[in-house]
C-alpha cells in the first residue's frame, strides 16, 4: 500500500528548519531507504513562486502566489509503500515528534493519504 504524507503549517517559514531537525530527518530518511519502504520525499517552494490554476463557473483561470487567502501551507511531502495504514501513521509520528522535540514553538501537522492506482480500480468493460 503506498500512502502520501503531506507537511503543512500556519504560515509560510521564514528560514530554514534548525539543522538538528535536519540531521534527525536525515537519519529518520536514511532507515526508511535501508529498509526499501521510501518512495521518495521533498520539501515545496515557497507559495510565492508557486501557481494556481482551477476551473470555475466553466473557465480556467491561472494566479500567480503568494496566496493571501491559504490558511495553511503544504511544506513537505513524502510518498512510502508500507504494509497498513497503521504502519504510515507510526511513521507521520515519529516525524512530527522530531518537529516537536528540535524546532520548539513549530506547530503543524502530517496529513496521511492512501494513495490509489491502476490497480486499486477494476477493469473497465
Amino acid at each position: 500500500m503506498r500512502f502520501m504524507m503531506l507537511v503543512k503549517h500556519a504560515e509560510e517559514l521564514s528560514g530554514p528548519p534548525p539543522k538538528a531537525l535536519m540531521d534527525a530527518i536525515d537519519k529518520l530518511t536514511e532507515e526508511a531507504n535501508k529498509a526499501g519502504t521510501m518512495v521518495t520525499a521533498g520539501g515545496l517552494a515557497p507559495t510565492k513562486t508557486s501557481t494556481h490554476v482551477r476551473v470555475a463557473r466553466g473557465q480556467l483561470k491561472t494566479t500567480d502566489g503568494p496566496f493571501t487567502e491559504s490558511k495553511e501551507v503544504i511544506g513537505g511531502f513524502a510518498i512510502f509503500d508500507l504494509k497498513s495504514k497503521e504502519e504510515a501513521i507510526e511513521g507521520a509520528q515519529r516525524f512530527m515528534e522530531l518537529h516537536r522535540k528540535h524546532w520548539p514553538g513549530w506547530e503543524g501537522e502530517t496529513e496521511v493519504r492512501q494513495i490509489f492506482g491502476p490497480e486499486d480500480f477494476p477493469p473497465c468493460a
